[in-house]
């Protein structure tokens, strides 16, 4: 019985992405905490399937969510936290229309919703909070 159960669970399908990344947010935005932060830039990237460097932003890699027109929006900001800061970026592939982010703007603060017990795992926007002010 446990062999079955081992081979099912292996044989799973990988969870999508997208949805992946939507309960991430879903996470931050329940027990975040809040910090003062500061957009740093709006950058879109052109996506090639076929390009693995296009799936990995080093140190800034979240998960990335698909696009339809093959191009992947990031939101780069930065916050402290004990006096130590983060410069990250967020996938808002998707969010960019419903949070009106043509006025955003870099140096501009920002409110950043942070895991307390992972300082580095944060957002700005959810899908129903938006740390731009």
């Amino acid at each position: 019985m446990v062999l079955v159960g081992i081979a099912l669970w292996l044989r799973r399908k990988p969870e999508d992405e997208t949805h992946v990344e939507r309960q991430r947010r879903a996470y931050l935005n329940r027990v975040g905490r809040i910090v003062e932060g500061q957009v740093l830039e709006i950058v879109e990237h052109a996506r090639d399937a076929n390009d693995p460097a296009a799936k990995s932003h080093g140190m800034f890699q979240k998960r990335a969510a698909p696009s339809v027109n093959g191009t992947q929006k990031l939101l780069y900001y930065t916050y402290s936290i004990s006096g130590v800061t983060y410069e990250t970026a967020q996938d808002i592939t998707g969010l960019e229309e419903a949070k009106h982010l043509g006025r955003v703007a870099a140096g501009q603060t920002a409110s950043v919703k942070y895991d307390p017990s992972n300082p580095s795992n944060s957002i700005l926007l959810a899908d129903d909070w938006s740390g731009l002010h």
